[in-house]
């Protein structure tokens, strides 16, 4: 059972891996964490082995290499992509996903020892690919700023994508790795209606957080650009609300956008449209449609919407994408899907 602590009582362990083998593919658990801040929420601290995560040669990502300080994201969003990755935990990839999150305390440590490797060769490196690095608990783990020295320090370029305006607070660290490497910085704002918000991502920071968050990277000299993902059919996809959001970020200062659709793969895909049903029961059907063919949605629909957003960004001055390679991202009828990145 988990242990009930107060977070000023925390401390990280500088020796030695824990041995409990109590979470598969993951061994080095030093304890299980329940905080009066967390109703419901157990965390687990892990002493990770290893801080570098290579991207399968298949895989769609712009990007070789990922840190994730993280895995499972009190952000709760119901469409989240990683979803699935839980299960290698034996958790399940809906409530335990929301709910049981492993905290890999020793991440800036090890990430150093990684780097300093004479094989490493300076590619650049991804965060908030898989679950946010900046989700709430960050307040408290304060992971990142150790993430962000040793990879300013061994000169490797890095980007972050984030809906956790924790980010903020490492601003000022952000903006001096700049002036030695690349640093590309993108927040995920899917939507603007807030009810709508609030039961899509219960743990996220309000669509206007995320826009002053913009606001404050902007101000900081730092380019920001904004990930509209994922766009849900027949909910969030209208041109006028498309617009709407688009001249908010644009207003905000966001130096681009990249516009992607939802995807559905195992795992998102019975945990979203389980939501569906409870919350918009007559888009069920037209879902089961959209998706018929897996995980992405139909081709048709992608090209409707590429149409839609097209003029839309450029009319707003956004039509630059977000993200490492800085290229505009708008998912069409002969380009196969990007992966949605959004903590997303």
């Amino acid at each position: 059972m988990a242990a009930e602590f107060r977070w000023s009582g925390q401390q990280v362990l500088d020796e030695g891996l824990g041995a409990a083998p109590v979470l598969p593919g993951m061994r080095g658990l030093l304890r299980s964490v329940r905080v009066p801040e967390f109703a419901g929420t157990v965390f687990h601290e892990v002493e990770a082995k290893s801080a570098l995560n290579r991207v399968p040669g298949a895989s769609r990502m712009p990007f070789t290499w990922t840190v994730n300080p993280y895995r499972g994201c009190t952000h709760a969003c119901t469409y989240c992509f990683a979803r699935n990755t839980h299960t290698y935990l034996d958790f399940d990839a809906g409530a335990d996903f929301d709910h049981q999150i492993v905290v890999k305390v020793n991440v800036a440590r090890v990430l150093e020892r990684e780097l300093r490797s004479p094989r490493w060769a300076g590619e650049p490196v991804a965060m908030g690919t898989n679950t946010d690095p900046y989700q709430r608990a960050e307040g408290r783990y304060r992971l990142m700023p150790g993430i962000i020295g040793a990879l300013a320090r061994s000169g490797t370029p890095f980007s972050v994508l984030t809906k956790g305006t924790v980010l903020a607070r490492d601003l000022p660290q952000l903006a001096a790795a700049a002036a030695d490497v690349p640093v590309s910085l993108g927040v995920s704002i899917a939507l603007l209606d807030r009810s709508l918000q609030s039961r899509l991502e219960p743990g996220t920071p309000s669509p206007a957080a995320r826009l002053e968050l913009v606001r404050r990277i902007a101000d900081a000299g730092l380019d920001c650009g904004v990930m509209v993902a994922p766009v849900l059919p027949l909910l969030t996809d209208s041109a006028e609300a498309l617009d709407a959001l688009l001249a908010e970020i644009a207003a905000a200062g966001a130096s681009g956008v990249s516009v992607l659709a939802l995807h559905l793969r195992p795992g998102t895909r019975e945990w979203f449209l389980a939501w569906l049903a409870r919350e918009h029961p007559g888009l069920v059907e037209p879902y089961a449609r959209l998706y018929r063919r897996g995980a992405y949605v139909h081709a048709e629909y992608r090209r409707a919407l590429a149409e839609r957003v097209r003029p839309l960004l450029r009319s707003h001055g956004l039509d630059r994408g977000v993200g490492m390679p800085r290229t505009p991202t708008v998912e069409g009828a002969r380009t196969p899907p990007a992966e949605q990145l959004a903590l997303l």
